[in-house]
């Protein structure tokens, strides 16, 4: 990496929520080494976003925060902004899903259903409501929604959290038309390789037999895209999708 890549985030500030491993750990990583500060986060595994918040290479810290509660994401931003001053890039990674068949409507349960809606809809709107009028302070407030081709496509880990991905990749369009310069776009990935779903091995083979490209995508192909669009001042309301190809043949 050039000099002139490696300091273009410089002064600026980025929350990376879900960011204690996989795609989230590797967006902070990569928004680090470009110059940024870091606020790392997640819900419950403390020690590993300490761990990664430590190891980045720009000041950076780890706050914990559940951002399915309101107030908690809420503090997320009030602290970021107690500790820097400001906030440039929100990343909106965190998010909750378990597989349940399409077909089999009882055991999506409502606790199922409501919890996959707490965290990837309702907790992503607060959060990005809470951030929203200190992006607009910056010269290029940007929000990148983690989101999935089960937005796009009748596909995913159950027919709730399809619903939830559909429900962000229209967010982002509609946050894209309505709070500008902040600038809002979405990475729509296919199946990630990560420790979440390091046990899902019928599904990865699945997209490795069908997708043009042959295997399942890695944070690192995620983080590629997401920084892509942080670069490209003139871009915003867009869904990048990110998956071999899948889509062209499910």
């Amino acid at each position: 990496m050039n000099d002139d890549k490696r300091n273009e985030l410089d002064g600026k500030v980025a929350i990376v929520t879900g960011s204690s491993s996989g795609i989230g750990e590797e967006i902070a990583r990569r928004l680090s080494d470009l110059g940024a500060n870091v606020v790392v986060n997640s819900a419950n595994s403390v020690n590993a976003g300490q761990q990664v918040a430590k190891s980045l290479s720009t000041k950076s810290l780890y706050i914990q925060a559940d951002i399915s509660d309101k107030a908690a994401g809420q503090q997320l931003i009030d602290k970021t902004i107690s500790e820097f001053g400001q906030l440039d890039i929100l990343i909106n990674n965190a998010g909750w899903t378990t597989l349940v068949a399409h077909h089999d409507l009882d055991s999506l349960t409502d606790e199922i259903f409501e919890k996959t809606f707490d965290v990837n809809v309702f907790g992503t709107w607060w959060l990005t409501k809470a951030a929203i009028p200190h992006l607009k302070k910056s010269k290029d407030g940007n929000i990148v929604n983690i989101t999935s081709i089960a937005g796009v496509r009748p596909v995913g880990s159950s027919i709730a959290y399809a619903m939830t991905k559909a429900a962000l990749n229209h967010m982002t369009i509609l946050l894209a038309k309505s709070c500008g310069p902040v600038r809002v776009n979405a990475v729509a990935p296919g199946l990630v390789e990560t420790p979440w779903t390091s046990d899902w091995q019928a599904q990865h083979d699945n997209v490795a037999r069908v997708a043009p490209l042959k295997r399942s995508a890695t944070p690192q192909d995620c983080a590629d895209a997401t920084i892509a669009l942080i670069r490209n001042r003139y871009t915003t309301g867009q869904i990048f999708v990110v998956d071999g190809g899948l889509t062209l043949v499910v």
